[in-house]
């Protein structure tokens, strides 16, 4: 967005004198509401039901403590070293079609139907890029020239060049940068297709 500059000028009797023009402000980039880029109901098989979990990291975190105050011990330090890098916001959304996959790791919820996602924004993108490179919640890219089984990384995940997707088994997942934003989603035992068309839908909620 550019911001307008007013030029002010004074005028009395038949003389005018010109004030002197301020340089422009600069002005931040209006970037997406993360709780909006998550995951929503509508980006889901509607067999899914929402989690308690869901919401800001914090809550998050919390809502796991009750489950698994191992898992979230890990998380809540691998968030807080996120911040210690620049990450500001963080927000996570989580459907399951049982309760149990609502706290458990994701990506492990065994033999139940799950879909999570997780957005977190950064001070700047150079802050988002590191992150994204170094892994986010454990889940860091292979080294570039890497193509382990089931793995595809940069433009051909179709998520951009800083991107990487799994794809084995059960578990299918994607990491991504974009702007700000470091974005990861995660579905258990649910069909390419939906898991592709969600990826697509957090990535074009990203600005």
């Amino acid at each position: 967005m550019l911001a307008a500059v007013a030029l002010v000028v004074s005028t009395a009797a038949c003389q005018s004198a010109a004030v002197a023009t301020p340089p422009p402000t600069p002005v931040a980039a209006v970037h997406a509401i993360v709780a909006q880029t998550v995951l929503q109901a509508t980006d889901i098989p509607s067999s899914l039901s929402p989690c308690a979990s869901s919401g800001s990291m914090g809550a998050y975190i919390a809502a796991v403590k009750s489950a698994d105050p191992g898992l979230a011990a890990t998380i809540a330090s691998q968030w807080k070293a996120l911040q210690a890098h620049g990450a500001t916001e963080g927000e996570i959304s989580v459907f399951a079609a049982n309760p149990t996959a609502c706290t458990a790791e994701l990506g492990a919820s065994g033999s139940v139907k799950s879909a999570a996602s997780l957005v977190i924004a950064f001070a700047d993108e150079g802050a988002a890029d590191r992150a994204w490179q170094q892994g986010v919640l454990g889940f860091a890219p292979p080294a570039p020239g890497e193509a382990p089984p089931g793995i595809v990384r940069g433009a051909a995940t179709g998520l951009g060049a800083s991107s990487w997707t799994y794809d084995r088994g059960p578990v299918k997942l994607a990491c991504w940068r974009k702007s700000v934003f470091v974005a990861v989603v995660v579905f258990a035992n649910l069909d390419p297709a939906s898991f592709k068309a969600a990826a697509a839908a957090i990535d074009a909620r990203l600005n």
